[in-house]
């Protein structure tokens, strides 16, 4: 019976690379010469500190980040920002997470979204991914196009075509 599986994995190297890409273009940039902005990635945990100045270098960062993900094809909507921090010198904080697996809210909602098309396809939950069963492939085929054009936040790809 073929299958598939709809999953949110994230390339940790590819991560890396992103991010030292992003380091190499706020060296080069010249509204941030003379400041003190650092990025840093927890590769154990894969979060990245931000730490900069004001506000608006840390807006740009954040910009300069997510075009660096779109260019290593990870999608932008994989990194979870959470609210800036002051610390002690005076500079702002921010610490963002980047998002592994689907969470069990999303894959109700992969599920429900699945079984609203009416095909003869058996979607399950199995930990942090969605895997769908059918008997053809082009059920299969119409639910990762359907799924590709929902408005599920989470990204998705579409992994183990059987």
């Amino acid at each position: 019976m073929p299958s598939f599986d709809v999953v949110n994995r994230v390339d940790e190297q590819e991560v890396d690379n992103a991010i030292n890409n992003t380091l190499k273009e706020i060296s080069t940039r010249y509204d941030f010469r003379g400041s003190h902005t650092s990025l840093e990635l927890n590769k154990k945990e894969l979060t990245i500190t931000i730490i900069a100045e004001d506000d608006m270098k840390i807006r740009a960062v954040k910009e300069m980040m997510s075009v660096a993900f779109s260019k290593r094809k990870i999608n932008p909507k994989s990194i979870k920002f959470g609210n800036p921090e002051a610390t002690t010198k005076g500079h702002l904080k921010l610490t963002a997470s980047i998002m592994q697996g689907i969470d069990k809210d999303e894959a109700r909602a992969i599920v429900k979204e699945i079984k609203s098309l009416k095909l003869k396809v058996q979607p399950a939950i199995q930990d942090d991914q969605v895997r769908v069963n059918g008997k053809k492939i082009d059920d299969l085929q119409q639910v990762i196009q359907h799924l590709k054009a929902s408005r599920i936040e989470t990204p998705m790809q579409f992994v183990n075509m059987k």
